[in-house]
């Protein structure tokens, strides 16, 4: 079955990748206006999901990605789709041009990947914005939800498989929807027709996963995020920037865990800051030596920290402080603590805030602005595939560019290597670079 799910999905990618970038987006317009239409039935699904949710005890961060109806959340959904296909077409674009000998040319040219096998857990707008890139980039996907979503799954999937097939002229093989859990076990050993493993969801889930196939995994497996505030801060900018990237959606990868407060801020200013905070509803974890900070704010929004807290994802209206000697002590202790995913420094010193830019070891490294917006449509991506800590190939929210590689096509009129120096012959090799703006393929 497994092997059949990924064969039938590597097909699809060989005729996939040969469309149009017209064909390609008019296919992800056919699939937006396919969920719009049943938008409805789509949250009636997703309350199902949620109740369900509610009745097994499931962590509320858990429910919160899970529910679809939040906000604006199903529309902005809808609305990457069609971001997506506004985008350039990243498929077939010319990076290098090289001439190698009279009629002989070397292009390097963007392709896509290939087979992308997406496992995720609870956020079942997954379905649409892997839909949306894998589409539009050329490649074939391979989705798989957690049993959490499952009524939400099944109604959207219906519907992208009804549209794909009745609608579009891409292959309905291209974005496969996997509905059985003994079929993941065994799509992970597919490494002769999947290039690609996307999971998006719990430490548990990925650290499984990249335990459990040859394929090359992308993601990142915590949200450890942390934000610094400098001897030189502006505490009214601090405050803003600090609820916002704790508060506004506390289940995100990208909200902050740690607090790292410079031990030269005055007084009076930690304990403003730290105000801002507990207003805010976020339960503190101190060390003791931030203790004298915290006698007017509510103790019950105050703890103890405990050495863990430095490297836990809370997930929840929860933040571990801790003051440091200095802008060089913060980056040292983010590069032992944090999973490499966003970090930010509030400070009005140009210096400090260049020392921390290139100190940290992270996909995201910000300057007075909330980790929040460490995400593929803030970065004008359209929607994301998911977030990369990885170094390699793509790191941080990874929109189309990251689903692409390349290939080297060499255009020649009957030419041998025999007849070139190093292979048996006398010829030399020109080696002239071309305006890669001139090129008419």
């Amino acid at each position: 079955m497994a092997e059949r799910i990924a064969r039938d999905a590597n097909e699809a990618f060989s005729e996939l990748k040969t469309l149009s970038n017209e064909q390609r987006s008019q296919a992800l317009v056919a699939i937006h206006d396919g969920l719009k239409t049943h938008k409805e039935a789509i949250l009636a699904a997703n309350k199902i999901d949620m109740e369900n949710a509610v009745e097994n005890n499931l962590s509320s961060a858990l429910v919160k990605r899970l529910d679809l109806s939040a906000g604006d959340k199903f529309d902005a959904m809808l609305q990457g789709i069609l971001d997506v296909a506004e985008l350039p077409d990243p498929v077939g674009k010319i990076t290098l041009a090289r001439k190698i000998d009279e009629g002989l040319n070397l292009y390097r040219i963007t392709a896509p990947l290939g087979v992308l096998l997406i496992i995720f857990e609870s956020r079942p707008e997954v379905i649409a914005n892997i839909t949306a890139l894998a589409i539009k980039s050329g490649n074939s996907a391979i989705l798989k939800g957690g049993k959490e979503s499952y009524q939400t799954f099944k109604a959207m999937s219906d519907i992208v498989n009804s549209t794909l097939q009745t609608e579009t002229q891409v292959p309905a093989a291209a974005i496969l929807l996997v509905q059985s859990r003994e079929d993941v076990s065994n799509l992970l050993s597919q490494d002769k027709y999947i290039d690609l493993v996307i999971p998006r969801g719990s430490n548990a889930l990925v650290r499984n996963i990249k335990d459990n196939t040859k394929i090359p995994v992308l993601g990142h497996a915590d949200g450890i995020c942390h934000a610094y505030v400098d001897v030189s801060a502006d505490v009214l900018k601090a405050n803003r920037i600090l609820v916002d990237s704790k508060t506004n959606y506390c289940a995100g990868c990208n909200a902050i865990e740690t607090l790292l407060i410079n031990k030269d801020v005055p007084g009076d200013s930690i304990t403003e800051i730290l105000k801002s905070l507990t207003d805010a509803k976020v339960k503190l974890h101190v060390t003791l030596d931030l203790r004298q900070y915290t006698t007017t704010l509510p103790q019950d929004l105050v703890v103890d920290a405990q050495d863990a807290d430095f490297g836990h994802e809370y997930l929840s209206f929860d933040i571990a402080v801790k003051l440091v000697d200095s802008v060089d002590a913060a980056i040292k202790h983010i590069n032992e603590h944090s999973s490499k995913h966003t970090e930010t420094i509030i400070t009005e010193d140009k210096e400090s805030a260049e020392r921390f830019l290139k100190g940290i070891d992270s996909a995201g490294v910000y300057w007075n602005c909330s980790t929040r917006f460490a995400d593929g449509f803030r970065y004008g991506f359209g929607t994301e595939v998911g977030i990369s800590t990885n170094k390699i190939h793509a790191r941080g929210p990874v929109g189309l560019e990251g689903l692409m590689s390349y290939q080297y096509q060499l255009r020649g009129n009957g030419h041998i290597a025999s007849e070139y120096l190093g292979a048996g012959g006398s010829k030399t090799f020109v080696h002239e670079d071309l305006d890669i703006n001139k090129v008419d393929l």
